[in-house]
């Protein structure tokens, strides 16, 4: 899962430093799935879009349920 450009601007409303691109470790039901989201360099806080949430994630979601 990538990012889309638009994420590049964003700003961490705590720290106030832009958010980078790195690898985030997500987790759903036990499983975990290492992917590359905007995150800040200083307190760790994870962008995730409401594009991604509502799509490739409620997805594996779903997936993971119905096993």
């Amino acid at each position: 899962m990538t990012p889309d450009a638009a994420t590049v601007d964003l700003v961490c409303a705590a720290c106030d430093r832009p958010l980078e691109i790195g690898r985030v470790v997500a987790s759903y039901m036990g499983q975990t799935f290492p992917v590359d989201l905007p995150r800040c360099p200083v307190c760790g806080f994870v962008y995730v879009s409401e594009e991604l949430a509502s799509g490739k994630m409620l997805k594996v979601e779903q997936a993971l349920e119905d096993k």
